[in-house]
């Protein structure tokens, strides 16, 4: 089944707007851990079992059950994701198939299809997420510049014109409370509108430390006529938290301080982190077999603050030296999109032009320690409050500009019954130019042209049965300059792939088995010789083989199972050592999550689950260093709720269950980022 995403999601939610064939066929069976389609994958709605790659969606019915607040324990559901270094705590970063992205803003993801990654975004908060769509393989030939190992989508919660009203509340450890309401309803009989907003409060498990966070996204939908709607989202967000780059290795040695020690200083106050998107969709049908879909995107963000950070343990083994920065960075992104689609007998079409201008600009003060000013503490007997350095140095003074035009197509073509082929071009027109003030307007500028191809071949013998191979070329260019003001060279990939998809009898369980190799050269690293620029690691590639499983096992049995075996390393470089292990990329990891429900009578219901998530063995430094090993860990999760009607829900939450001391990240030895300990949530959800 192909038709335009858009379409699809307004025939779904919107009763209104969808016709009689539409109706029937979103009524059905529910399947809380398996969705049959993503429409991020070819910009279409395809079912899964039709797609040439690896796609897992995380449902609604599944984020709840797993307690999920944020992005990013969500993606701890997913296969070939890795945690990688948060920058203090301030934003997500995860690899996929041991691929980070840009270093400089946290990893790729996409909201509704438009990057959402680029400037300063904080921890997102899953307050407006409806589902979370993990695309593996290069998504290059619809989206332009990203990673080879694939891209997570974001599908937002629409207005309904059914109306709903559900408020949240929940208590967790470390004094932390968290307001959240969902209400949504019609304004009229061809308008609708949503509101999501949240807000979260509290302290932290590391010594001193509390933020805040608040995220509000109105939304509504309009029905122009039969055949066209326009519906537009805002999403704006705050978050105030210490910059905090967590414990360190005391000579290589991890758990020498507890993981709760802070080693920065609390009168530098919160980093505030601050932004706010707009999304405008219009979608219109000229008939049965051809429509037009197009959006506007614009988000602006911000990151300020001072923070203390590691600079270099002393010999004496408890005296560390730490430096004082002060970030001033904000950003501007715009982005737009035309695409047609059409079918011509077995051939499903999508034409589309597409563009984006960014610009972004830094200011960073920093003071580095020295023997007559070490702006010391002791690791193990830690006093706060000293005296801070007051007169910073400009370290980074930059403005870059990115200007981004392409036009691709895609055709998904019914070879027969058992055969479907997708081909996929894309050609990319890229400018960049990068300011330095601090060497008097010093510019620096870059153009490349860019072509991003993909192919894919779906064989299916039965009903129940995909197998799939798919090949594609992925570009990223790189941001920022390097120690010389030299720009860098745009990373290039390779991705290969195949698979097995199966589906069972019932269509209640879906799974995924797929083997795939990647390949990327220019590849940005830390520079020794300074960590404030970074040079280019030579070519780094990854091969593995994934398992994704999810559905009802049993009657009322539901389970989610994700198992990773990732060889991520260097493969060529004149710093860093050949054959050296990706940092922070597991080898093996796995997860999995079973939650059973039980009716009580009296339309009463409640559930019951728990979950493991194991991490392997990784390198834990970005730069030179391949002896410095962050530990494998396994972690545990408790799920439990009760309805004692349609409108009350009540879910006691237990992450850590065995207060497992672990570190899921880090960026070098001196920036560990420490696990969170046992932590108990209760939250009260009831439905207006």
């Amino acid at each position: 089944m192909y038709r335009s995403g858009l379409a699809v999601c307004i025939a779904a939610v919107y009763p209104l707007l969808a016709t009689a064939d539409d109706v029937v066929e979103i009524v059905g069976a529910r399947q809380p851990y398996r969705s049959l389609s993503a429409t991020g994958a070819t910009k279409t709605e395809t079912d899964l079992k039709d797609l040439p790659q690896s796609a897992r969606v995380l449902t609604a019915d599944m984020l709840r059950d797993a307690g999920v607040n944020r992005f990013a324990d969500a993606l701890e559901l997913g296969s070939g994701i890795s945690r990688q270094s948060n920058f203090g705590g301030v934003w997500d970063s995860y690899a996929v198939r041991g691929f980070t992205g840009d270093p400089n803003y946290g990893s790729d993801f996409l909201v509704n299809g438009f990057s959402s990654s680029r400037g300063y975004n904080g921890l997102r908060d899953s307050a407006n997420i409806a589902s979370i769509e993990i695309l593996k393989g290069p998504a290059a030939a619809l989206y332009g510049r990203g990673e080879p190992g694939g891209i997570i989508n974001i599908t937002t919660r629409k207005p309904l014109f059914q109306p709903s009203y559900t408020v949240e509340q929940s208590l967790a450890s470390h004094d932390t409370w968290r307001s959240a309401v969902d209400l949504t309803g019609p304004l009229s009989e061809t308008v609708a509108y949503r509101l999501n907003a949240a807000i979260e409060q509290g302290d932290s498990f590391r010594d001193t430390l509390s933020s805040k966070r608040h995220m509000v996204s109105p939304s509504v939908i309009w029905r122009l006529s039969d055949q066209t709607t326009l519906s537009y989202e805002l999403e704006a967000f705050e978050q105030q938290a210490y910059f905090d780059r967590g414990v360190l290795a005391v000579k290589g040695k991890l758990g020498l301080i507890p993981n709760s020690r802070f080693l920065g200083e609390r009168a530098d106050g919160p980093m505030t982190v601050k932004s706010s998107g707009h999304q405008v969709f219009v979608q219109h049908d000229f008939n049965e077999q051809w429509s037009l879909q197009s959006g506007l995107s614009y988000r602006s963000s911000s990151m300020m603050g001072f923070s203390t950070e590691a600079s270099a343990l002393q010999p004496d083994g408890r005296t560390l030296w730490r430096q004082r920065r002060y970030r001033d960075f904000s950003a501007q992104d715009w982005s737009g999109r035309v695409e047609l689609l059409g079918k011509v007998g077995a051939h499903h079409l999508l034409v589309g032009v597409d563009g984006y201008r960014f610009v972004d600009d830094r200011l960073q003060l920093r003071k580095s320690p020295n023997a007559s000013a070490p702006y010391s503490i002791d690791i193990y007997a830690p006093v706060y409050g000293g005296v801070q350095p007051t007169v910073l140095g400009p370290s980074i003074n930059t403005r870059e500009q990115q200007w981004q035009t392409a036009f691709y197509a895609q055709d998904q073509i019914d070879l027969n019954a058992q055969w479907k082929a997708l081909l996929g071009v894309r050609r990319d027109a890229y400018r960049q130019t990068i300011t330095n003030y601090n060497r008097a307007g010093l510019q620096n500028h870059q153009e490349l042209d860019v072509t991003s191809p993909r192919a894919g071949i779906v064989y299916q013998p039965d009903k129940q049965l995909s197998l799939y191979a798919s090949a594609g070329k992925s570009f990223r260019p790189n941001s920022g300059i390097g120690i010389n003001n030299e720009s860098f060279e745009a990373e290039s990939s390779r991705a290969y792939e195949t698979g097995v998809k199966y589906d069972s009898a019932d269509g209640k369980l879906s799974s995924t088995l797929a083997l795939y190799s990647n390949r990327k050269k220019n590849v940005l690293t830390l520079n020794p010789v300074d960590t404030n620029f970074s040079l280019a690691a030579g070519e780094v590639g990854s091969k593995g083989a994934e398992l994704d499983v999810a559905g009802e096992i049993a009657r009322k049995l539901q389970l989610s199972f994700s198992y990773a075996y990732t060889d991520a390393k260097v493969l060529r470089d004149n710093v860093l050592a050949v054959d050296g292990r990706l940092a922070n990329v597991p080898k093996q990891a796995a997860n999995v999550l079973l939650v059973r429900e039980f009716g009580l009578g009296g339309g009463a219901r409640a559930s019951l689950g728990g979950g493991l998530n194991y991490v392997g063995e990784r390198n834990g430094d970005v730069a030179i260093s391949s002896t410095f090993k962050l530990p494998a860990y396994t972690t545990a999760r408790l799920v439990s709720s009760y309805s004692p009607n349609a409108k009350l829900r009540l879910s006691l939450d237990i992450d850590n269950l065995f207060d497992k001391v672990y570190y899921p990240s880090s960026y070098q030895q001196t920036w560990v980022a420490p696990g969170e300990d046992r932590r108990i949530t209760l939250k009260v959800q009831y439905k207006l």
